[in-house]
């Protein structure tokens, strides 16, 4: 397999950081840029002077695929090991000596199972490659590598074909602010019983049907339960869907990702599967039903759709997010700044996003009119708190002293998040905010109306 000019020029600013001393180097390389073969190519060029390389994956399901494409690149099997590394880390012994380290999704190098291989052979040169270099946990890859090489942007391969483009909406379907963090990332057991709701599956093909209707489409879901609940309410409506897990056996996850693959299975609906490694072209559409504070998983599942297609040179990606990951992270192709170090907490990163009310696109704050349907719309979010601004008046003035004051000073409000302010400062429930909004006269945004159901 040939390299690509944007993967040989990664190849070779690899090569100058080896040159300048470096042992411990690591990669970056957006989404749908071939990481892969750049592994493979790299791999079968050490074999050639015989090195022998060690290839670490963290699922068993890209064991066969990278070895599919490491066999097309010319590696030679004699000196190349490619497995798991929760299998390798428990029988290190076992392990021949490598002169390579290659590690896939390196953002997950510094956890232990990983640095127990890497102090097992202090003379490997160790390369990982990632689309996201940082850690959800805040701590910093620079536990691990020594040089940090980047090379094109997801931007860069949007506009120059190597990636489709893409439209992203945000339908909000639960109210997230409430979720509390545990380890850096929200509690899973709240997470689902917040998304476990018959009003989210059944809103969730409404809003596909609009938007969406017979694009193929995988569903990331944040339970078994609400993958499987989501899949049946399609099917209800007519439409093929599968649902997929951990849980599924081998054999029934082969046959339903052929049929997928095929076209027999229109929606596939997972939980904690086909976040990484997933190759099918001709998925058009994603729908995120799960809510995350780590980028690196944001970005591997939204751009899932991303995949260019030779039967569809045309292609559009479309990103349904209903649960407001896009104002946690920004669009999958803003430019960051990647860094080795840890990242701060107190870091900015503000990115200015407006949401069209009339078809529920989101788009860069620049634009005037919504891109998707020409709304004029002037109501911008930003990413870092989410607050709602009016940029044709002056910014909405906080409620200062909040917990403070009288019950009365409701009526002060002018403004639907100043009553949820009002709310969250005293305790209240999101239904009394609803309630309140209804009798002053303030106009309760859509994406609420589910929560009138459980005001009866």
């Amino acid at each position: 397999m040939e390299l690509r000019n944007y993967q040989e020029h990664l190849v070779k600013k690899i090569k100058i950081e080896i040159s300048k001393g470096k042992h411990a180097i690591c990669c970056v390389l957006g989404c749908g840029g071939g990481k892969s073969v750049v592994q493979g190519t790299i791999a079968a060029n050490a074999n050639a002077k015989g090195n022998r390389v060690l290839f670490l994956v963290h699922r068993k399901e890209l064991c066969e695929q990278i070895r599919d494409t490491f066999t097309a690149c010319g590696v030679n099997w004699e000196l190349t090991d490619v497995g798991m590394v929760q299998t390798f880390t428990r029988h290190i012994s076992d392990i021949r000596k490598p002169d390579i380290i290659i590690t896939d999704e390196c953002h997950l190098s510094t956890a232990k199972t990983y640095t127990r291989i890497y102090d097992a052979f202090p003379e490997a040169l160790k390369l990982g490659f990632t689309a996201t270099p940082c850690r959800l946990n805040e701590g910093g890859l620079g536990a691990v590598y020594d040089s940090l090489v980047e090379g094109v942007s997801t931007k860069w391969l949007i506009a120059n074909g190597h990636l489709a483009p893409y439209r992203h909406f945000s339908l909000q379907l639960a109210d997230t602010s409430g979720l509390h963090s545990r380890g850096s990332e929200y509690i899973s057991q709240e997470v689902q019983e917040l998304m476990e709701n018959k009003y989210i599956y059944g809103e969730t093909v409404k809003n596909w049907l609009n938007i969406a209707k017979d694009m193929k489409t995988i569903v990331y879901c944040s339970s078994v339960k609400s993958a499987n609940e989501t899949a049946i309410q399609f099917l209800l409506e007519g439409i093929n869907a599968a649902c997929l897990s951990g849980n599924t056996s081998d054999a029934e996850r082969d046959e339903t990702m052929q049929k997928f693959r095929a076209g027999e299975i229109k929606v596939l609906c997972n939980c904690e599967l086909f976040s990484v490694g997933l190759d099918v072209p001709d998925c058009e559409c994603v729908i995120l039903l799960r809510p995350t504070q780590s980028l690196t998983l944001y970005i591997q599942q939204a751009m899932r759709c991303m995949r260019t297609d030779r039967n569809n040179p045309d292609k559009v990606g479309i990103i349904i997010d209903h649960v407001g990951n896009i104002y946690r992270h920004g669009f999958v192709d803003d430019p960051r700044d990647w860094s080795l170090d840890a990242k701060k907490r107190n870091e900015k990163n503000l990115i200015k996003i407006k949401e069209c009310p009339q078809c529920f696109m989101t788009y860069s704050a620049e634009h005037e009119k919504c891109p998707q349907c020409g709304f004029e719309n002037h109501i911008v979010k930003e990413t870092k708190d989410r607050k709602t601004v009016d940029v044709d008046l002056r910014e909405v003035q906080r409620i200062e002293n909040l917990k403070n004051c009288k019950y009365d000073d409701i009526k002060n409000c002018s403004t639907f998040d100043e009553i949820l302010e009002f709310q969250k400062a005293r305790g209240y429930k999101i239904q009394w905010a609803i309630h309140m909004a209804d009798s002053i006269g303030i106009k309760v945004p859509v994406k609420y109306n589910y929560m009138r159901r459980f005001m009866r």
